[in-house]
């Protein structure tokens, strides 16, 4: 029977599976260790739900266990990504290249980086919302030390040429970031194929829990460092500090590894019910779906409607 009224927010959260629920309880209720009690029981049994989920979220994006930073989600990973590496590699350079499309907390970390006396090239997008690798390539200069272009958009769905930026990243000895948020758990990502060095991405976009998430930092060809910024502990290899929040991560692994087992048909499933949505939007005047056909995220669909504000007409549905 249909529910109203329909979700279609998915892009901002998305429902905790069941399943996922069920993976957390027992780590919620009778095995409440510190992951980090490495003296007792306790902290063993807890510290074993972090090690599994750990080797459940690296299945799904091709990286090596330790190569996984958990994070409070992905504004904290895009933050430590971006100001770490900053930080680390100063000595080498200071330019930073990004998108106008990013999401906030890239844009926002990016202007930090600018108060710090960085500097950062924010390449436009086309009507299709891609960069130009041209652009790219005529932008990147001896003092460039990190691209950072995220996966798939937020609002449009477009998927950026990611292999081939990290190319031209990697040609002038830059490293290349990121934001995975929308992508991971709904189109195959592979790390080490698409050459990323480093991305963020979090539970709460794949119907696990909110308050968790993670930072790939690649450890080989190139070992990847990034400064700690926030210090006390010295956690997850010395990169982020604080105590581990084991309910939300074994609930992140398990989200992780019901993705990896069930993202082609969902992608199936889902791509269908927004091409039948647009079909029948598009029969309207004046109708257009933004963003590109071709190269975008199976769950997303994006369409305005000429001489109607976007605000009044979520009022009127």
């Amino acid at each position: 029977m249909l529910k109203l009224p329909i979700y279609l927010d998915n892009n901002a959260t998305t429902p905790l599976d069941p399943r996922v629920l069920e993976a957390m309880m027992p780590y919620l209720t009778d095995v409440f260790g510190n992951a980090a009690s490495r003296n007792h029981p306790f902290g063993w049994a807890a510290e074993e739900g972090v090690d599994y989920a750990r080797n459940q979220i690296s299945q799904l994006i091709n990286c090596d266990p330790k190569e996984i930073i958990f994070t409070s989600g992905a504004t904290e990973g895009d933050n430590l990504g971006i100001k770490g590496v900053f930080e680390m590699y100063s000595q080498r350079g200071n330019h930073i290249i990004t998108t106008t499309t990013e999401h906030k907390a890239v844009l926002d970390t990016c202007k930090h980086i600018e108060k710090l006396g960085g500097k950062v090239t924010y390449l436009p997008v086309d009507d299709k919302g891609l960069i130009s690798l041209e652009e790219l390539e005529a932008a990147m200069t001896p003092q460039t030390i990190l691209v950072t272009i995220m996966y798939g958009n937020n609002e449009t769905g477009t998927i950026q040429p990611i292999r081939e930026i990290a190319a031209i990243a990697h040609k002038h000895g830059a490293l290349f970031m990121s934001d995975g948020t929308q992508a991971v758990g709904k189109i195959p990502v592979d790390v080490l194929a698409d050459g990323i060095d480093l991305m963020a991405f979090t539970a709460h976009k794949m119907y696990g829990p909110k308050g968790v998430g993670a930072l790939y930092v690649r450890r080989k060809n190139p070992r990847v460092k990034v400064t700690a910024q926030m210090d006390g502990g010295g956690h997850e290899r010395g990169m982020r500090s604080g105590t581990l929040n084991v309910p939300g991560i074994v609930g992140f692994g398990k989200a992780c590894e019901l993705a990896r087992l069930e993202m082609a048909a969902d992608a199936e499933r889902l791509s269908k019910l927004r091409d039948q949505l647009e079909q029948e939007l598009l029969t309207l005047e004046e109708s257009y779906v933004n963003g590109s056909a071709e190269h975008r995220l199976p769950h997303v669909a994006n369409i305005s409607f000429k001489y109607v504000e976007g605000e009044g007409l979520m009022m009127g549905v």
